[in-house]
């Protein structure tokens, strides 16, 4: 966190170090993101802020949505790497009313949970589109196939933090371009964080 909103810095690609020469220019960016920070106004900081808290909200609701908008079905038991796990099946709930353009898209999912026998925490969730969902204003349509899939692991034991992120989308924008995207993501690394550092690194 650099004076209210987070930065991202590379310091490592599959495990390994940085060469040199790229360290420094990642430096250089860390160093002349502090000086830009620190020379903004009131408002330009303001703004900064508010637009990540924004983010954060969107992403706390669409979690939030999760038990609103989709049913739940215990599927069997199983084991998942180290952990003894109820299966969950999980699909839309007739009736569901999105309260935002964001939540919309799962009205059109369904997915699995992986939830953790002892500690009752959920180790993995998978969501797939199951049928188009239309977004922004009927302007653009999340397709059948975009993908998310999210594994966590216990740091401590009382806090599991994320250790795996994959998504797949596929949207067709104006119905009539279609714009895919795709991320996958290992965290690891996690530590307390300072004024200038992340709180996790990823690859």
């Amino acid at each position: 966190m650099i004076l209210g909103s987070p930065y991202e810095r590379l310091v490592a690609v599959n495990g390994k170090p940085l060469p040199p020469e790229q360290q420094a220019r990642e430096q250089q960016e860390l160093e002349t993101t502090l000086v830009e920070r620190r020379k903004e106004s009131r408002q330009q900081r303001g703004e900064r802020i508010a637009k990540y808290e924004k983010e954060r909200e969107s992403d706390h609701l669409l979690m939030e949505q999760l038990t609103k908008a989709l049913d739940f079905k215990l599927v069997g038991e199983q084991k998942l790497g180290p952990y003894e796990v109820y299966v969950l099946k999980a699909t839309p709930r007739p009736g569901y009313e999105p309260p935002n353009n964001e939540a919309k898209v799962l009205t059109g999912m369904e997915g699995k949970l992986w939830i953790d026998e002892k500690t009752f925490q959920w180790v993995k969730v998978e969501a797939t589109v199951i049928r188009p969902v239309s977004i922004e204003g009927f302007l653009a349509e999340v397709e059948p196939g975009t993908h998310f899939e999210l594994e966590k692991a216990p740091e401590t034991d009382s806090i599991w933090l994320p250790r795996y992120f994959a998504m797949k989308s596929q949207a067709k924008v104006l119905f009539l371009f279609t714009r895919k995207s795709q991320a996958d993501e290992v965290y690891y690394g996690y530590h307390k964080p300072t004024p200038i550092t992340a709180v996790g690194s990823k690859r």
